[in-house]
């Protein structure tokens, strides 16, 4: 294996030139020696950005050149994510695959399966658990004297009035658009994380823009093993989309109201190494409410901390080199995916959905 990871990045649009080219770029220890678009405008951007890289038009020429990659990171269309997870598993390859994972459980298992008999490691890309805001939830749950959490409330709302004409609206399950999958695998995964297993899921779908398309407005009601329950709301067509995060417990709870900024960052051309990364603003602050000592609620601002995205690929690079964990285990987001399945199944039958056994993260 070369010095650096030499990395094949399949996908230059939002995904891949957006997120993942600038993190991988701020990684030591990695370098961008392939990247594949079809697209003549992406092609051009990808060979500006990355001179030294080359640029395939197909995912066919890469799947030859066996001996040229060490990382295949897969941040195209979702209906690519299992094809060519499975194609670069096969060639040998580590892997890292954007969200969602696969179309179901049973598909992600596969890559799992594939992945360990060919002894290489798939890392999903669930960037969303370092975010600022939810670091600050976590560490605020651990710490603070709230009681048993009993209520968590999660959203990722926003308001899309024009089309696209993108596969992520297209109304062919074939295509894997809509907001259930795409928010849901973030909404789902920091639930667990937080909360622990979930074993029933009640939810609805609809699309209400564009009706025929894929659905922009969903929600999950997720029971959680330890009797907690979360209301996960994923929309492209809410006006209004805050408050970010609400906990509630027995003795008090947290309430977030504005997001983590690292995206923003990286559109605007932040580098991910750079000494300011992940630093919220200083009036972006969590709501904690505690009780004092009569048991009376105080109210207080707590600011948040760091965002860590910048963390992701260095753990990739470090558990490939077996010196680190991985960051993510693939066992988690088999986890999450039996939850959207599940999710899809309310959704389509309008029924709550018990799980067998409960989803659970590692």
């Amino acid at each position: 294996m070369a010095t650096d990871l030499r990395v094949l990045l399949f996908g230059y649009g939002l995904a891949g030139r957006v997120f993942h080219s600038p993190l991988i770029s701020a990684a030591a220890g990695m370098t961008i020696t392939g990247i594949v678009t079809g697209n003549e405008e992406r092609r051009s951007q990808a060979l500006a950005d990355h001179p030294d890289a080359r640029i395939f038009s197909t995912a066919e020429e890469t799947l030859a050149e066996v001996d040229e990659f060490d990382l295949a990171v897969i941040a195209g269309a979702n209906v690519t994510h299992y094809p060519l997870a499975m194609a670069s598993i096969a060639n040998g390859w580590c892997v890292v695959v954007d969200k969602p994972l696969a179309p179901t459980a049973a598909a992600a298992q596969e890559i799992l399966d594939a992945a360990t008999e060919a002894g290489v490691q798939v890392h999903p890309f669930q960037n969303r658990r370092w975010d600022s805001d939810f670091l600050t939830l976590r560490a605020l749950v651990e710490s603070e004297p709230i009681g048993t959490a009993h209520r968590f409330e999660s959203r990722i709302e926003r308001l899309r009035i024009a089309p696209r004409g993108s596969w992520r609206e297209s109304a062919d399950p074939a295509d894997l658009g809509g907001v259930l999958l795409d928010f849901g695998a973030h909404l789902v995964d920091q639930a667990i994380e937080l909360l622990g297993p979930i074993t029933a899921v009640q939810a609805w779908a609809r699309s209400v823009r564009y009706p025929g398309l894929a659905p922009d407005d969903m929600a999950i009601t997720a029971f959680h093993e330890s009797g907690a329950i979360s209301e996960l709301i994923g929309s492209q067509s809410a006006a209004f989309g805050e408050p970010r995060y609400t906990l509630l417990a027995t003795r008090g709870g947290v309430r977030i109201t504005g997001s983590d900024t690292q995206e923003a960052a990286l559109r605007a051309g932040v580098a991910a190494n750079s000494a300011e990364w992940g630093i919220e603003a200083t009036d972006f602050t969590a709501t904690v409410v505690t009780p004092d000592a009569q048991d009376e609620l105080t109210s207080r601002e707590v600011a948040l901390v760091r965002g860590r995205w910048n963390e992701y690929y260095p753990a990739v690079r470090d558990s490939i080199l077996g010196t680190g964990l991985p960051p993510v285990p693939i066992s988690d987001v088999v986890s999450n995916m039996r939850v959207l399945d599940a999710a899809a199944e309310s959704a389509r039958i309008g029924e709550t959905v018990r799980l067998a056994v409960p989803a659970a993260h590692a």
